[in-house]
């Protein structure tokens, strides 16, 4: 959380609204993570 926010901030991204945002960007980043690892098993 903390490398997030840092990056946040290296952005410009206020940190109250990076914190607001990460459960979503977690979630997207999450699924696709799980897309690439599913890919690699049946390919």
């Amino acid at each position: 959380m903390g490398a997030a926010l840092a990056l946040a901030q290296a952005l410009g991204i206020a940190p109250l609204i990076a914190a607001e945002l990460l459960p979503e960007i977690e979630e997207v980043m999450v699924r696709k993570l799980n897309e690439q690892m599913e890919g690699r098993r049946n390919g």
